[in-house]
C-alpha cells in the first residue's frame, strides 16, 4: 500500500477531510495521513460538515508536517491542499515522492453567522471529495 500525505496549513479542515475521504474510498491501495505547516486545533466546521456525510473526525488530533518530515516518514505521494504559497512552505520528503496540489479555500478565513460558514464549508468538503475521487480513480486497483 501507499502512503499519502495530505498537508494544509493548520491541519484543521481540508487535510483532515482529504485524509477521511482516501481512507474510506481506498483503503485497499493508500494510507493517507495529513499534517499541517503550522498546526492548530481540529475546525468544528469540519467535523460538523464531515459528520453530514457520515465520516467523523472529532477525535482526530493535529500534527506537524515538520516532525513528520525530521521523523524521516516516507510518503509516496504527498498533496498540498492549500494556497501556492503555503504549498512551497512544505518540506521537501524523502525518497521517491510524487508532489501534488490542490488549491482549495481556506475554510479559516470564512466570516459570517456559523450556518453561512457550515454552507461554504459543505462547498470546501465537496470540492475536496472530488479531488481524492478523482485521485481514486486514476490511482486505485479496480
Amino acid at each position: 500500500m501507499k502512503r499519502v500525505l495530505f498537508v494544509c496549513i493548520q491541519n484543521s479542515a481540508r487535510s483532515q477531510m482529504a485524509e477521511a475521504f482516501l481512507n474510506t474510498m481506498c483503503p485497499q491501495d493508500f494510507i493517507a495521513e495529513s499534517a499541517g505547516i503550522q498546526p492548530g486545533k481540529i475546525s468544528p466546521l469540519a467535523v460538523e460538515t464531515m459528520a453530514e456525510v457520515g465520516i467523523d473526525i472529532s477525535k482526530k488530533t493535529t500534527q506537524s508536517v515538520f516532525d513528520l518530515f525530521k521523523a524521516g516518514r516516507l510518503f509516496s505521494y504527498v498533496i498540498t491542499v492549500c494556497d501556492e504559497a503555503s504549498a512551497e512552505a512544505c518540506p521537501i520528503f524523502p525518497g521517491i515522492v510524487t508532489r501534488m496540489h490542490w488549491s482549495i479555500p481556506d475554510p479559516s478565513e470564512l466570516q459570517g453567522s456559523w450556518e453561512t460558514r457550515v454552507s461554504a464549508v459543505r462547498e470546501i468538503r465537496e470540492s475536496v471529495r472530488e479531488h481524492v475521487a478523482e485521485f481514486c480513480g486514476v490511482l486505485c486497483r479496480r
